[in-house]
């Protein structure tokens, strides 16, 4: 059994990791958290998270609840800022991670790599299996079609999402721009005004904020005469929870180092 601590349980991805982590027959959740102040605190985790009683109480710091049990992994689906402080956490105590948050700087990013030289870290921004396909056939059209087609990006989520462009986004864009030999300087994110002719090195990632969107991504690739359209749509949140578990049974034993979904899968790298 795979001894398994869940961050943010009560929140849309943490109780849906909550409620596979459960079921699944190869893991045990021995700790659960939330963020200080919550009403749930305290409470059964399975309980507040509206899954039954789990006898595993919600605490609100990664550290008690690594320090009350023996954990082999964390997954954390928080935010960037929280996820680098748990990954310190994790490091100091040896405990393989998982972060499926977005919204990482250059500087947060950094910041989850120096944790990860003690312990073997998986982040993604997006867990789902299907998605991390999607990016291995994007930068293999990009490559084959070559020059002569404008690459856009277009992005869909619920209306409270936080961070725009999504994490998922930036990285087919930086997918593509590996595959082109292009730069994170092609990439473009607004369009106003008297912009001039479209550049044709430039990749365009544009987003869309609405209802309860899962989420939805497309890579336009515009020719002369004719386009293709990659899409991928989620409709639940269970793909990414199911990837996450997956990158959690894969993780636990690994040597130290950050690594990511097309680790996982044993993709080759597209950039």
């Amino acid at each position: 059994m795979i001894r398994t601590v869940i961050t943010g349980v009560t929140g849309r991805m943490g109780s849906t990791l909550l409620r596979l982590a459960r079921d699944a027959e190869d893991l045990r959740v021995v700790g659960a958290t939330e963020r200080p102040g919550s009403t749930t605190v305290g409470l059964d985790a399975g309980l507040a998270a509206r899954l039954g009683a789990m006898e595993v109480p919600v605490v609100d710091d990664l550290g008690k609840a690594l320090d009350a049990a023996k954990a082999d992994v964390v997954v954390d689906f928080t935010s960037a800022e929280v996820s680098v402080a748990h990954a310190k956490l994790c490091a100091a105590r040896g405990v393989a991670l998982v972060v499926g948050s977005t919204g990482f700087t250059p500087e947060s990013t950094a910041a989850l790599a120096e944790s990860a030289k003690t312990i073997p870290v998986v982040a993604a921004p997006n867990m789902s299996v299907g998605v991390n396909v999607v990016f291995r056939m994007a930068a293999e059209l990009a490559r084959v079609l070559g020059q002569g087609f404008d690459v856009e990006v277009l992005e869909a989520h619920h209306r409270m999402k936080k961070d725009a462009p999504s994490g998922t986004a930036l990285r087919l864009a930086e997918v593509l721009a590996g595959a082109l030999g292009r730069s994170n300087e092609d990439l473009t994110f607004a369009r106003h005004g008297m912009v001039g002719a479209r550049p044709a090195s430039e990749i365009g990632v544009q987003t869309l904020r609405g209802g309860d969107v899962v989420g939805e991504h497309t890579v336009f690739f515009f020719g002369e005469g004719e386009r293709i359209e990659l899409t991928h749509r989620a409709t639940s949140r269970d793909q990414f929870g199911l990837g996450a578990l997956r990158a959690a049974r894969w993780v636990v034993g690994r040597a130290p180092g950050l690594y990511d979904m097309a680790d996982v899968l044993g993709f080759q790298r597209t950039a």
